[in-house]
């Protein structure tokens, strides 16, 4: 056993801060069950995590939206490898819009990812993390700490994951299970394009970044999937229940 335990991990990993996440595991030498919708992108992820070490790492192309596919995904890692240790719940979606114009169609599309498929992965995950005393490191954003107009849906979704993690943690603690969240402010991964900002908007939205958060800069997913090797590993024994802000100091900042 490795002193980071990164030996069975699994994500949500086809993109972004996932395959940061996923590439850093392997490094430290984890053996990852990776999933994602995208059969490709899993695949390139795959490629770069296999250049670190020997053994490939399982993939699950699924739909996290989906119940059946929530439940495959489990059958599947303990299947292959027979036991869990760490479950990063990376899926995330982004709807623009106010109370004024956000549907209830788009509500539900976020909640179903950021926190509906979340909340089951976690469920059926649970008794395996318990048999290895594993542990949870759930993606949020600064959006779950601090408010922001134009994103509701999102926000919401992520205040619920923060509660989430805070709950989670505690009524797994007797059983040394921890639950941990980070929580990034602006990361180049263009989450905010798939939401639907377009080009020029998104490049404004970056340059403005460099005001918005105290160091100066919009931060990059290998600075998340850093924060969460931390929180996966024994170097965090002792830390559960916390949402861990990665966002170059936004959650401090206010308006003046």
């Amino acid at each position: 056993m490795l002193v980071w335990q990164l030996t069975e991990t699994q994500l949500r990993a086809s993109s972004g801060i996932g395959a940061a996440t996923a590439v850093l595991f392997s490094k430290l030498g984890a053996s990852l069950a990776l999933t994602g919708r995208q059969e490709a992108n899993l695949a390139k992820v795959a490629d770069e995590c296999s250049k670190n070490t020997q053994e490939k790492p399982l993939l699950l192309c699924a739909d996290v939206g989906k119940e059946d596919d929530v439940k495959r995904i489990v059958d599947q890692t303990i299947a292959h490898f027979g036991k869990l240790h760490i479950l990063v719940n990376n899926a995330g979606v982004l709807e623009m819009g106010s109370i004024e114009n956000t549907s209830l169609e788009q509500f539900d599309r976020v909640h179903n990812i950021n926190v509906r498929a979340i909340y089951q992965l976690t469920m059926l995950c649970t008794p395996h993390l318990v048999a290895t005393q594993g542990n949870i490191v759930n993606v949020s954003s600064v959006n779950g700490i601090r408010s922001f107009a134009g994103v509701l849906a999102y926000n919401m979704s992520k205040a619920s994951l923060d509660q989430f993690t805070r709950c989670v943690a505690l009524e797994l603690a007797p059983k040394q299970v921890r639950c941990n969240s980070v929580n990034p402010g602006v990361i180049t991964t263009g989450l905010q394009l798939r939401g639907g900002l377009s080009q020029e908007a998104f490049a404004a939205f970056l340059e403005r970044s460099k005001e918005t958060h105290a160091l100066g800069r919009p931060g990059e997913a290998d600075e998340v999937a850093r924060s969460i090797a931390f929180l996966a590993s024994d170097d965090a024994s002792y830390i559960t229940g916390t949402c861990l802000p990665v966002d170059g100091g936004r959650h401090a900042m206010c308006p003046r």
